[in-house]
């Protein structure tokens, strides 16, 4: 069961808004987002030829990216007004090739911390018949910035 956190930013969604509309590699790579709640975010992910490996399913180094996204957003969603966030470090393991219609990548605080901040992301492929398999697992070290609103890597 996840835990539920309260936010010290009471606009900390129109914050995340934000700050994901600035950053110019999610709208390059097509994505968007689906959910943002204290703790939480999801970013969805459509398949698409600008962003496939040569076997035609949807890159690594795009999975990663918005794994990572998700993470990082899911931690400044706890952050407080006037701090951003920047990763210190992920691992992340590609469980299955992401060949569905869609990805959602589902990104949680596991441990808010003052400075770090530990969260994970599961990455989901979603086809229109229901189906959903897991392609991506991410764990990541996030790292409080204050005076850098909005900063998210």
């Amino acid at each position: 069961m996840n835990e539920v956190f309260a936010p010290r930013d009471p606009l900390f969604a129109e914050r995340v808004r934000a700050s994901f509309a600035r950053q110019t590699l999610m709208a390059t790579l097509g994505a968007s987002l689906a959910r943002v709640e204290p703790g939480e975010v999801d970013i969805l992910l459509p398949h698409a030829p600008g962003i496939l490996q040569q076997h035609g399913f949807v890159h690594g180094g795009a999975v990663t990216s918005i794994a990572d996204s998700a993470a990082g957003y899911a931690t400044l969603t706890l952050a407080p007004v006037g701090t951003g966030i920047l990763t210190v470090e992920f691992k992340i393991n590609l469980l299955a090739p992401a060949k569905a219609a869609r990805l959602v990548a589902c990104g949680r605080v596991v441990r808010p911390g003052r400075t770090l901040t530990v969260a994970q992301t599961e990455v989901f492929g979603l086809d229109p018949d229901g189906s959903r398999v897991q392609v991506a697992l991410l764990t990541a070290t996030m790292m409080a910035l204050e005076g850098k609103a909005g900063v998210v890597d």
